[in-house]
């Protein structure tokens, strides 16, 4: 794959399915389900605080990107916060993973942001080639 191979796009309603396989893999406590993922899509995609970005090569999205940015009182003004960053585990290591943080960080400095931040245990080295920093421990508490 080269640089000219790769398109970083916003989403389209037309790429749920592919989205969806990838939000898959995830793993984690939740398991998305189709119907949850089919009534966010839309109100994602029309969020202006939110930016969901894919990378397509040769015509698949082999990646996502959701993030926001919102305003704090402690940072004097808005923060970029990524939710969740997706690369297709046959598309690993191949520059898809940066161009989309790089374009979210383009998108969260043109809305004034102070900083990208994410919780995430996966992958330290790779964030901390694209000069990210471990800064605190992620806490949370699964509501039911």
């Amino acid at each position: 794959m080269t640089a000219d191979d790769l398109l970083i796009r916003r989403a389209e309603k037309s790429d749920a399915d592919e989205v969806f396989a990838l939000a898959r893999e995830f793993g984690l406590t939740f398991r998305p389900e189709r119907d949850a993922f089919d009534a966010a899509l839309p109100e994602l995609l029309a969020n202006q605080d939110a930016l969901l970005i894919v990378a397509v090569v040769g015509g698949r999205v082999q990646g996502y990107l959701l993030g926001f940015t919102h305003l704090t009182l402690f940072a004097n003004g808005p923060v970029a916060w990524v939710e969740e960053a997706m690369v297709g585990s046959g598309a690993r290591r191949k520059g898809i993973g940066r161009a989309l943080l790089e374009e979210f960080e383009r998108w969260a400095r043109s809305r004034d942001a102070r900083y990208v931040g994410m919780a995430t245990r996966r992958a330290p080295e790779f964030y901390h080639a694209l000069e990210y920093e471990a800064s605190a421990t992620f806490f949370r508490k699964v509501l039911r």
